[in-house]
């Protein structure tokens, strides 16, 4: 049977919110078959639990954020994707997330950080509990905007997870790298392709960002910074499609949001937080177009997906 999985320890983490530029603080602990990925304000009066699921999704500009309830005004966590990237990775089923402030630190702006804490404390299998996947069985899409501004992202029945990801900035420094990714998790190289993309922003709207209480915590050591014709990070990009690969990183995440990984293929045009999370209730508006499924025999699982990460 492919069982669920979750951590061997706890591990934590200090750092700052990319947009709150507030210390913040991590512990991330095992948690029982079921569970799914919950988050704890526990710098609360009384500690508040946050369950990760497309319905506690209550903001998307910039980021996502999740919120009690999915109440705008609730208890909140932001900036979940890039852990939730790690968490989806690395094939983690099962965790309890105590944060003391309302963002995920940023670290150094991608998921590796993420993943290298996770992989540090180790992955149990949870004998006896099957792990579920959320199967798409029909295609689902979601469109916005026209002409130059069109954005879409849709789902189309896959037996693995295949992510396709097309990036337009209309700009030198991005259109000088490689403007389409396609990666496969069950490849098992989502460390090595996918975990060390950064975030990456425009000098252009910061100051505007800023105004707006945004990117208090950014800085080159968490970001790609772009003037308004080349990198500014002295030690340039990490990957030769550094900027799309991010947004494949950025969309892994997004849709583990859905509280089980999923069996699909993902293709999506400029998408981002926003129309990822519209994509999710979309598929879920739609009984007829999902299902939940496990795998008695791990040999009928798709390939990848049974093998356990190597501790860091």
């Amino acid at each position: 049977m492919l069982a669920q999985r979750t951590l061997k320890s706890i591990t934590r983490a200090v750092g700052v919110g990319m947009h709150s530029g507030q210390k913040v603080e991590l512990t991330l602990r095992p948690a029982p078959a079921d569970t799914g990925i919950v988050f704890r304000r526990v710098d609360l009066a009384q500690p508040v639990e946050i369950p990760v699921r497309p319905d506690s999704v209550s903001d998307t500009r910039m980021a996502s954020t999740i919120s009690a309830g999915g109440q705008p005004d609730a208890p909140k966590v932001q900036t979940i994707e890039h852990l939730m990237s790690a968490c989806c990775g690395l094939g983690l089923d099962n965790l309890v997330i105590d944060i003391t402030a309302d963002e995920v630190p940023i670290l150094d702006g991608s998921a590796a950080s993420f993943v290298y804490l996770l992989q540090s404390a180790g992955i149990e299998v949870q004998k006896g509990a099957p792990k579920r996947f959320i199967r798409v069985k029909q295609t689902v899409e979601v469109r916005q905007g026209e002409g130059k501004r069109l954005m879409w992202a849709r789902l189309e029945p896959y037996h693995g997870f295949k992510l396709s990801f097309e990036i337009d900035f209309d700009h030198p420094a991005v259109d000088a790298t490689g403007q389409r990714v396609v990666f496969d998790m069950g490849s098992g190289r989502y460390k090595r392709d996918i975990a060390r993309a950064r975030t990456f922003g425009f000098t252009k709207d910061v100051e505007l960002m800023r105004s707006r209480g945004l990117t208090l915590g950014g800085s080159m050591d968490n970001a790609i910074v772009v003037d308004d014709n080349r990198v500014l990070n002295a030690d340039g990009l990490r990957y030769d499609d550094e900027f799309a690969k991010h947004k494949i990183l950025d969309a892994i995440g997004d849709l583990f949001n859905a509280g089980h990984p999923m069996l699909a293929h993902y293709v999506a045009y400029k998408s981002g937080h926003a129309l990822n999370n519209l994509l999710l209730r979309a598929l879920f508006e739609r009984p007829e177009a999902w299902e939940l499924v496990s795998f008695d025999d791990e040999r009928q699982a798709p390939a990848g997906f049974a093998e356990l990460a190597p501790a860091w």
